[in-house]
C-alpha cells in the first residue's frame, strides 16, 4: 500500500455522518493498534476484577472488646456472714 502524503488521519463514513481511522495512514493505523490494545486491557481488567474493577474489600464484622478483668466481679459476689 502506497502511503500519500495528502491522505487524512480520519475520513468520513459513506453510510454515516461519522469519521473513522484511515488505515492507509500511518498515525490511523497506529491508532486503530492502540484502540484495540486499550480495549483488550480494559476487557481483561474487568473480568479479572483488577485494578479499578476490584471490589472494595468487605469489612470485618464488629466484636465488642476482650473483658481485662474476671467474671463475676468482686463488687458483685455476696458477702458472707
Amino acid at each position: 500500500m502506497q502511503y500519500d502524503d495528502d491522505e487524512p488521519i480520519f475520513k468520513r463514513s459513506k453510510w454515516s455522518r461519522r469519521y473513522y481511522y484511515n488505515p492507509a495512514n500511518p498515525v490511523g493505523r497506529a491508532l486503530i493498534v492502540i484502540s484495540l490494545l486499550f480495549a483488550g486491557t480494559i476487557l481483561l481488567l474487568m473480568a479479572n476484577r483488577a485494578g479499578p474493577f476490584k471490589p472494595e474489600p468487605t469489612p470485618e464484622p464488629w466484636n465488642p472488646p476482650a473483658y481485662d478483668y474476671s467474671w463475676p466481679s468482686p463488687s458483685t459476689t455476696p458477702a458472707s456472714p
